[in-house]
């Protein structure tokens, strides 16, 4: 999100436009770590909880914690982003037109590009370790 937005408010990509997404990805990078894993991820879990039955399937609370969670950290990332681009001011809070576009591209990121992988490894992951346990099950049977 940040490199397009990036390269939206300077309105082409260059190398000079390359180098300055490249200094503020790790900065825009913690603070989403940190407001997803202490604020936007708790409440998405919370708004996962109202909204979804116990007899719902996995799918569907991963189908609504992905939206949750890309609802809020669009929303508070559109307004952050823009405090590290043009510094801390209640101006910033006129960026908040740019939340649709920014909403809709990291859905799309989020569904398409980021989920599929990790799933995929998540579930190697698992096999890997339900072949584990069943190799050492089976490797403590004394058959004499």
């Amino acid at each position: 999100m940040s490199a397009v937005n990036i390269s939206l408010n300077f309105g082409k990509f260059d190398t000079q436009v390359a180098l300055i997404i490249l200094k503020a990805f790790p900065f825009a990078f913690i603070i989403a770590m940190l407001m997803e894993n202490f604020i936007v991820g708790r409440i998405a879990e919370k708004m996962v909880h109202n909204f979804s039955d116990a007899n719902d399937s996995f799918n569907a609370k991963i189908l609504f914690t992905v939206f949750f969670t890309v609802i809020g950290m669009s929303f508070t990332m559109t307004i952050i982003g823009d405090m590290l681009g043009n510094g801390i001011s209640l101006a910033s809070f006129a960026a908040l037109s740019h939340w649709p576009r920014n909403f809709c591209i990291a859905l799309f990121c989020e569904l398409l590009l980021a989920q599929p992988p990790a799933r995929f490894a998540m579930k190697k992951i698992h096999l890997r370790q339900e072949e584990n346990l069943t190799v050492k099950d089976n490797s403590s049977i004394d058959f004499d």
